[in-house]
């Protein structure tokens, strides 16, 4: 019975040894409550501390800064344009105890968080132009070719404030909303600014347009420039033609004016045998062993098949 009770005792004791020690890290800081009420100064020192058990809760929050991040909202510009407007923004927990007392915790404080910066987002965006919140300084606006037609008269227009100086604005009026939550809003952006769907679509056709036009005065000018080279191809062939003729001319007539002087010079060595030879040649192109031949008894031709006798 009494080595239960010890047994027993040495196991309260150990529960009670656990439940009043607790740890803080580097990147924590925690507030105590007592019956859902806070407990003293927040504590933000690292390492191991004690707390009342079974009475004392531990509320553990970052010290490090958090990030934020929005949902995409349309909102209207100054100029009557609707846009989708995604900020994102840094805070951290500036007052741990307030920001139990104020949110409880951190999807509370997102949640308040996305109020604030929705809120400060909505009231600036409605006082600038769209041109103010997408450019950021009147630095030159280098307008490409495949660009001409499309918003240039809108990005040529000067800046007076400029996306930077409206995120700015933003962030100084949420960073004064939001100590009353212990949080320090350090930064806000605008991670994305886009045309609503409908504008986005015009904007596509638009620029579809554009890549057509401009598809169509390339393919103009290379057809235009296809034919000017296939317009020399051929001048070049005629001119390389007639050369080649000229040439050919030439060569074809030196070869019938020598044939003719070899013809010439072998007519004049023997004209009896020249004249056989070319009776002959115009008697084997001329006949075959169906053809019939009718002959005068002057004909030259029939001088040649007599035989010695003087008969054919």
């Amino acid at each position: 019975m009494t080595r239960n009770l010890t047994i027993a005792g040495v196991i309260v004791l150990a529960l009670l040894l656990i439940s009043s020690v607790y740890t803080i890290s580097e990147t924590e800081q925690v507030v105590l409550t007592q019956f859902g009420r806070p407990v003293g100064d927040p504590i933000r020192t690292p390492g191991l501390h004690l707390k009342i058990p079974f009475i004392q809760d531990v509320h553990t929050f970052e010290k490090r800064w958090l990030q934020f991040d929005g949902d995409p909202r349309e909102i209207p510009t100054k100029d009557k344009k609707y846009i989708w407007v995604d900020t994102y923004a840094r805070w951290r927990i500036d007052d741990p105890l307030r920001f139990y007392q104020a949110v409880g915790g951190e999807q509370n404080a997102q949640s308040r968080l996305d109020d604030i910066v929705d809120g400060e987002t909505r009231n600036a965006v409605a006082s600038f132009d769209l041109i103010e919140i997408v450019r950021s300084s009147n630095r030159p606006f280098q307008l490409t070719e495949e660009l001409q037609g499309i918003g240039s008269t809108e990005a040529a227009a000067r800046v007076d404030t400029g996306r930077e100086k409206i995120a700015s604005i933003i962030l100084e009026k949420a960073a004064k909303i939001t100590p009353q939550f212990g949080i320090t809003l350090v930064d806000v952006r605008f991670r994305r600014i886009n045309y609503e769907e409908s504008v986005q679509q015009k904007v596509f056709e638009r620029m579809n347009s554009e890549r057509k036009r401009i598809a169509e005065r390339s393919r103009s000018e290379g057809q235009g420039r296809a034919a000017e080279i296939l317009g020399q191809k051929e001048r070049d062939i005629l001119a390389a033609s007639s050369v080649g003729y000229k040439q050919a001319q030439l060569v074809k007539g030196a070869a019938d004016a020598k044939s003719t002087a070899i013809y010439a010079a072998a007519y004049g060595r023997d004209p009896e045998f020249y004249q056989f030879l070319k009776s002959m040649e115009t008697l084997s192109r001329g006949l075959d062993e169906h053809s019939w031949l009718v002959l005068s008894t002057d004909s030259e031709l029939l001088r040649y098949l007599k035989t010695a006798g003087g008969t054919p």
